[in-house]
């Protein structure tokens, strides 16, 4: 358990717990590894999702995008057919203007929490999204539609409501750490730690748990379902692995975040990427990422397939 956790401590003892801190993650790893070039690739959630099933990297299925005002309008229209569905902003981060509906009837939308939305606000809601109020810089976007995932019954007591995610941060095409994050009650559902969610450490050989934290406490219980996290191990590991290193190849960039949701039915789905993940995965792990990182760069083979990376990773 790092020491920062207790209160202050200085820089010099976060270094030598190996602590990647923002100035050392932008200047000496993203402004290094990933060309600004290929941001839009992870930023537009439409495109990289386009890219990902050009490749055969599973993601929840697309029902529809609105790109236009004029065409919220039709929304009824395009949900015909889909009694849930998740809209979203194709540029958003940190899970803002994310909406789940999960059941559409009559024209009403009910979120899982219970709560009945009208046509009028989810209409004004899409309206947002297209004004650009989720986007990054504030610029205008679109909305996508997809389909609900159904998270797998491993993660029933772990998660309160919301859809558990694997966070992966992988480092020239290694899987480097991991953790999930489960949703509370608090974050309204939503796999995010900033609102309140519970980030779980994972270990990068077998998809167990570490340790988890709450608003950078250590915890054991989850705070409403009372399950026990140190319990919880993630199935299909190697998949959720594979999914992180394919988009190495996917994107180009040489460190970048990959979210993976595990669907009942589908298996690990591709979430979302991410040019410039935050470094909260640190803390729930425990273990500082710039060792980790040096370790990747200095020791570890190039000129791997995806496959192999992952094997690699698993069996070293």
């Amino acid at each position: 358990m790092f020491d920062f956790l207790k209160g202050y401590v200085s820089p010099r003892r976060l270094r030598e717990n190996g602590v990647l801190g923002m100035n050392a993650r932008n200047y000496g790893v993203i402004s290094r590894f990933n060309k600004r070039s290929l941001y839009p690739l992870v930023d537009d959630k439409v495109q990289t999702k386009k890219l990902a099933n050009s490749i055969d990297i599973n993601t929840p299925r697309m029902i529809g995008v609105i790109e236009h005002q004029y065409e919220v309008k039709d929304l009824l229209q395009r949900v015909a057919g889909h009694s849930e569905f998740v809209i979203k902003p194709a540029h958003g981060s940190g899970g803002k203007g994310v909406l789940v509906i999960a059941h559409y009837e009559n024209e009403n939308f009910t979120t899982p929490s219970g709560r009945v939305l009208s046509f009028k606000e989810v209409y004004q809601h899409v309206s947002n999204i297209l004004s650009g109020l989720y986007s990054l810089g504030g610029q205008y976007d679109v909305a996508l539609i997809e389909e609900l995932v159904h998270f797998s019954d491993v993660f029933k007591n772990f998660s309160y409501q919301g859809i558990p995610d694997v966070r992966l941060i992988v480092y020239k095409g290694f899987p480097a750490l991991a953790m999930t994050r489960l949703a509370t009650k608090e974050s309204s559902g939503r796999a995010n730690l900033h609102q309140g969610a519970v980030g779980v450490g994972l270990d990068i050989k077998t998809g167990k748990a570490v340790q988890a934290v709450s608003h950078n406490v250590p915890i054991e219980i989850h705070p409403d379902t009372g399950a026990d996290l140190s319990r919880l191990q993630v199935p299909l590991w190697r998949e959720h692995l594979l999914i992180g290193a394919q988009a190495y190849e996917l994107t180009g960039l040489g460190y970048l975040g990959a979210d993976i949701v595990l669907d009942r039915e589908r298996g690990p789905m591709m979430l979302e990427l991410n040019a410039r993940p935050g470094l909260a995965i640190q803390i729930a792990n425990g273990k500082g990422l710039r060792q980790v990182l040096e370790k990747i760069e200095n020791t570890y083979p190039e000129n791997l397939t995806p496959s192999e990376r992952v094997d690699f990773v698993l069996n070293n």
